[in-house]
């Protein structure tokens, strides 16, 4: 009887449902008082235990894409100063990055503002895909615009999906072209395990990273863009008389935070990259698949109070840098795709030829020609900007996209089955500026060639004569560029003075048009620069994929 047991002193439980309660009360608070002891202790785990983690991850990839419950908790704490890792769980391990998507799509936005092709008060325009977007989102309607400022801060404290879209098509011209820049870039800084398919991190399967992956970028943006880093810190953001709180509550709560995102999709679980400044020192952490914000937001702190004083105090790493080598091996590899692209395209403009001479006429197909390069630099009125952008007028289709092989099928087959009546140019184009949300600077002149068009083969020709004319491509011999199709042909001629703007010493013999393709019901334009030669066309395409641009060349 001295020697009773704890269970004999326990009261016993009235029924086996109330047993199991009891056990499960136990059991929880025991594994939140060990997750309290022993997280300090995780870095001491074998680096074997680590890849075989990594591997497990991969071999179950096709398995943990789908979009459900996230794939497990990893994290990792950088010093900043040295470059050392001061504590890490699972770092390579692929996760879904949610909402921390945004930091890439800032970081391309901020290079655009670094390069002066935008400006903090220049006009970003709302399409309709990017009204459509689902929440959380700013809530604007289709053919309003917002400014860069403003557009940064609603991402950065709204976390708002419909304007890191808009961000992505006021600079890329399509949202898809868009995740392939942000691709290329991670990979160029050395994020080798990250793939985007969005700009706002919205639900994908194949959008990926790693947290190793998220502190290098947390440290290469704030490394890059030290005057536009600040946002990261902005608490709040008023918008239309309403205000925006950032998500990332930690801010303000932990002494030294200055960022910088916050993220959560079901597939991610909690995700938070910060950044700490203290006495000297300097970390960059991630959490990824917090089961709670409240969760993330406490083993996040508990990770910086523990390694914030462990790292150096005295900078010794080197920024971060991008590996033009990483580039290069992708633009070889879209270069191989794009001149199979070219020979079914050559093939198909001999067959589009033929069928061209026996078509019938098409109503309303002669324009009056006009350079549309002539008012460029002139101010554009307000009354010329659209307020809306119609249902029926999609973002800019890309010439050729790596890994977009569907896109490129398309206007394959809009060669396949449709005709190309000539060049045609509209009297006084609205510049990108007015359009796409991007801006030029008023010294700047852009010297866009007319397209040299002899009246005959636009106005009232017959299908025989445009079919010649058409075939024969007269005032552009030896090669052209593509830069992008679009249903607009006002769409078409903007990208071609956007990429002009990007090209220095473009040569004079370069001829800027449009080219009208049909496929069934539905119209394309072509925006392509004609009469360069191989060298010049394959340098002007490889200077624009750089710029953001998609390109091919084809030979006339």
């Amino acid at each position: 009887m001295l020697r009773s047991s704890l269970s004999d002193r326990l009261p016993r439980p009235r029924s086996l449902a109330a047993s199991f309660a009891t056990i499960t009360v136990l059991v929880t608070m025991s594994a939140i008082h060990a997750e309290a002891r022993g997280r300090h202790h995780f870095h001491h785990r074998s680096a074997s235990d680590d890849r075989n983690s990594a591997v497990r991850a991969r071999a179950n990839a096709n398995n943990d894409a789908v979009i459900g419950e996230h794939r497990g908790f990893s994290a990792i704490v950088v010093d900043a100063n040295s470059g050392r890792a001061l504590y890490s769980r699972s770092e390579h391990e692929l996760r879904h990055p949610a909402s921390v998507t945004k930091v890439m799509t800032l970081y391309l936005l901020f290079e655009q503002l670094e390069q002066g092709r935008l400006r903090l008060d220049s006009p970003l325009m709302i399409s309709q895909h990017a009204a459509a977007q689902a929440p959380s989102k700013l809530g604007l309607r289709p053919g309003q615009t917002i400014s860069v400022d403003n557009a940064i801060k609603a991402v950065v404290t709204k976390s708002a999906n419909d304007i890191a879209c808009a961000i992505a098509e006021n600079v890329a011209g399509d949202e898809h072209s868009f995740a392939q820049m942000m691709t290329r870039k991670a990979h160029a800084l050395g994020m080798r395990n990250t793939n985007y398919e969005n700009a706002s991190g919205l639900p994908d399967p194949n959008q990926v990273t790693t947290a190793y992956d998220l502190a290098l970028l947390g440290r290469a943006i704030q490394e890059r863009f030290p005057r536009y880093y600040r946002y990261f810190s902005t608490p709040s953001f008023a918008y239309n008389g309403a205000l925006h709180r950032n998500h990332n509550h930690l801010l303000g709560q932990v002494e030294g935070m200055d960022g910088i995102k916050t993220g959560y999709t079901r597939a991610s679980g909690f995700n938070l990259l910060t950044s700490v400044r203290r006495r000297g020192h300097h970390i960059v952490a991630v959490v990824m698949g917090g089961k709670t914000a409240y969760g993330r937001d406490r083993i996040m702190a508990g990770l910086i109070e523990e390694n914030i004083d462990g790292g150096s105090s005295v900078r010794t790493a080197a920024a971060v840098s991008e590996d033009p080598r990483a580039i290069e091996a992708q633009e070889r590899l879209a270069s191989e795709r794009t001149q199979r692209a070219e020979r079914a395209a050559e093939r198909a403009h001999q067959i589009a030829a033929e069928r061209l001479a026996y078509a019938e006429p098409q109503e309303n197909s002669a324009v009056e020609p006009e350079p549309f390069g002539r008012q460029l630099n002139a101010p554009v009125p307000a009354a010329a900007i659209p307020p809306q952008e119609s249902a029926e007028r999609p973002a800019v289709r890309p010439a050729f996209v790596s890994g977009g092989q569907k896109r490129a099928s398309d206007d394959r087959d809009a060669e396949r089955k449709g005709a190309s009546p000539g060049a045609k140019s509209r009297a006084g184009a609205t510049p990108v500026a007015a359009r796409d949300g991007s801006t030029t600077s008023g010294a700047r002149k852009i010297d866009v060639t007319p397209v040299s068009t002899t009246p005959s083969a636009i106005r009232g020709s017959s299908p025989k004569s445009q079919a010649k004319a058409d075939a024969a491509r007269p005032g552009r011999p030896g090669w052209m560029i593509q830069i992008g199709a679009t249903d607009d042909q006002d769409k078409a001629n903007q990208l071609l003075v956007r990429a002009r703007s990007q090209l220095q010493g473009f040569p004079a013999t370069a001829k800027a048009f449009t080219e009208k393709v049909q496929r069934g019901s539905e119209t394309l334009y072509r925006a392509r620069f004609a009469g360069l030669e191989e060298d010049t066309a394959q340098s002007a395409c490889k200077a624009l994929k750089r710029s953001g641009f998609s390109c091919f060349t084809t030979k006339n």
